[in-house]
């Protein structure tokens, strides 16, 4: 098999939590650019849609669909409206996410539960329909979108989101087990984490721009083509032999600690 056949993601079918905007929409571009029919999902179905249609206006088949990630009937109705479509689902990338800035002596416990079910729970029970689909097919793609802040402990001072790093830390151990549990099926589990990019989760960090940059050796934040790369190449038949792992794509920022 050649290089370009390795990369090659032709009659392939990607679905895409939250991928309607932000690096979402950025990964949904690569994906389709390399040949993968793309289903777009998420609580905002006219991000959604927008992107979808662009993508099909683009020659480029893509289905959106309105999902709330935490509602299994929801779930559900993903994977059943994307075998209706294109037949098969050879990719997830659980990308939807959320998150909550407070105080760590301060953080309600509401709060706490709703980014565990969006960025956590969510996840897993995700992966867990999709993963009976390509049982079946005998081989898949799962991708999961942690962060660098699920690697260390933050400074307050600038990122006071203790519930949004313990969920991408929580995100990486998930990984791990669900692609040893999953191994047996040629199903590869990895994760992606992101450092800096703009999005608008880390819109609230706007304050501390010059502070962060200080840290990242690139000295640059991600932009929107420094994910499509590392999206291609774990959802192609290049990562075959790579499961539970974590990529991290920071500009060099987790080196530099």
């Amino acid at each position: 098999m050649n290089i370009t056949q390795l990369f090659d993601l032709t009659n392939k079918t990607a679905i895409i939590t939250g991928g309607g905007s932000g690096l979402g929409a950025q990964m949904a571009h690569a994906l389709a650019e390399a040949g993968a029919n793309i289903v777009i999902c998420s609580r905002n179905i006219k991000n959604c849609q927008e992107m979808s249609d662009y993508l099909n206006e683009q020659g480029y088949p893509s289905l959106a669909i309105q999902c709330d990630v935490t509602s299994e009937d929801d779930i559900n109705n993903v994977v059943e409206q994307t075998l209706n479509k294109f037949g098969s689902i050879d990719i997830l990338i659980n990308n939807s996410g959320t998150s909550w800035i407070a105080p760590v002596l301060d953080l309600p416990p509401d709060k706490w539960d709703k980014v565990m079910n969006v960025n956590l729970k969510a996840m897993f029970f995700f992966s867990q329909a999709v993963a009976k689909v390509m049982k079946n097919q005998g081989s898949g793609k799962i991708i999961n979108i942690s962060s660098v802040t699920g690697l260390y402990g933050t400074n307050p001072a600038f990122l006071d989101s203790i519930v949004y790093n313990t969920s991408k830390g929580a995100v990486i151990a998930l990984t791990k087990d669900l692609a040893v549990k999953f191994a047996e099926y040629n199903i590869q589990v990895n994760a992606i984490a992101p450092g800096f990019f703009p999005t608008k989760i880390t819109k609230v960090l706007d304050k501390a721009n010059n502070v962060i940059l200080s840290k990242i050796p690139a000295r640059r934040f991600g932009n929107d083509s420094d994910l499509k790369g590392t999206a291609l190449f774990l959802s192609s038949k290049a990562s075959d032999y790579l499961t539970g792992q974590c990529l991290v794509v920071d500009g060099g920022l987790t080196a530099n600690l």
